[in-house]
């Protein structure tokens, strides 16, 4: 068996990524143009040289600049509208406060001026909280 074997370190082998990633790769990697790479990416890693001309950066420290870029820049996709997209009046698709079934509540502070208990004050406050 031993060409089972050979076949298993084969894959091994495709499936392990380098830690240097060389200047012309590096953009590849993560995925943007050789011109945005220089401006927006080069400027923050560690050169490494490789032999006489070659220069590499560490896998490592791209993806940390990657982490570091998504932080900053990402935007977290919109929460779906819970409203009926077939609805037409506004109000009427809404409801009263008081008729809201459990988990249903439109608004703390209109609930607040159906009924003037203090749940609205209540579910404004756990909001609140839940922020911070």
């Amino acid at each position: 068996m031993p060409g089972k074997s050979k076949t298993l370190k084969s894959m091994a082998m495709q499936m392990l990524l380098p830690r240097f990633v060389r200047l012309r790769d590096a953009p590849f990697y993560l995925g943007m143009d050789r011109n945005r790479f220089n401006t927006e990416v080069r400027p923050y890693l560690t050169k490494i040289p490789i032999g006489r001309q070659g220069i590499a950066f560490d896998r490592l420290e791209l993806d940390a600049w990657v982490e570091d870029y998504i932080s900053r820049n990402g935007r977290r996709p919109k929460a779906p509208n819970l409203e009926d997209d077939k609805c037409q009046n506004v109000t009427e698709c809404r409801g009263s406060a008081k008729k809201a079934d459990s988990g249903t509540l439109k608004s703390a502070a209109a609930l607040h001026k159906v009924d003037g208990s203090g749940k609205a004050r209540a579910h404004l406050l756990a909001l609140r909280q839940s922020k911070s």
